[in-house]
């Protein structure tokens, strides 16, 4: 059986990753995370961690969050209800994509996932009200490692497509990029 699709995204790295559901006049099922099929589309270690948000109204922006070496870690990202726009932002320092961004619709109802690598910044916009993902992470959560950048950031120009309705605090305080920044080193 066939769990997923998965198509490379324009940044090196960046997997667009579809499930694909078995159904009948039950219902579905759709596989979540397979390692092996992961891997095989860069999926590095273990799942670590597991994490579920709920964002209540639309047009919520998260992030841009990142982990430095040596807690950088992957991130496998699906929507469970509503839909939200989700960016992943290349902070490679060696990367000829450094400081690209993409974007992907996720949605309960595509049933798409996004891949990111280690070395990106993730974040999202909620394009609904009530919006709940699943983020599956390689690596535990280290508060020294923790990275942002203000998801504003004109350096980045990212297209959010609706008003910003919510920044938390936190996240409107990361701050912008400096001029020389040149990427995040392994």
């Amino acid at each position: 059986m066939t769990q997923f699709a998965i198509r490379d995204a324009p940044l090196e790295g960046l997997k667009r990753v579809e499930r694909i559901p078995v159904g009948d006049d039950r219902g579905f099922l759709a596989r979540l995370f397979c390692e092996a099929a992961l891997a095989a589309a860069g999926w590095k270690g273990p799942v670590a961690q597991v994490n579920h948000t709920w964002t209540r109204k639309q047009g919520t922006i998260r992030g841009m969050h990142f982990q430095r070496a040596p807690h950088a870690e992957m991130k496998l990202i699906s929507c469970l209800r509503g839909v939200v726009l989700d960016v992943a932002v290349d902070l490679r320092a060696d990367s000829p994509t450094l400081l690209q961004w993409h974007a992907e619709e996720i949605s309960a109802k595509n049933k798409r996932a996004l891949l990111i690598p280690e070395g990106f910044a993730h974040g999202f916009q909620t394009m609904s009200d009530d919006c709940e993902l699943l983020y599956f992470h390689s690596a535990l959560y280290a508060p020294e490692a923790e990275g942002g950048i203000h998801p504003e950031d004109p350096a980045l120009a990212i297209d959010w497509p609706l008003p910003v309705t919510v920044l938390s605090d936190r996240d409107g305080a990361h701050p912008l990029l400096p001029r020389d920044f040149r990427g995040l080193t392994p």
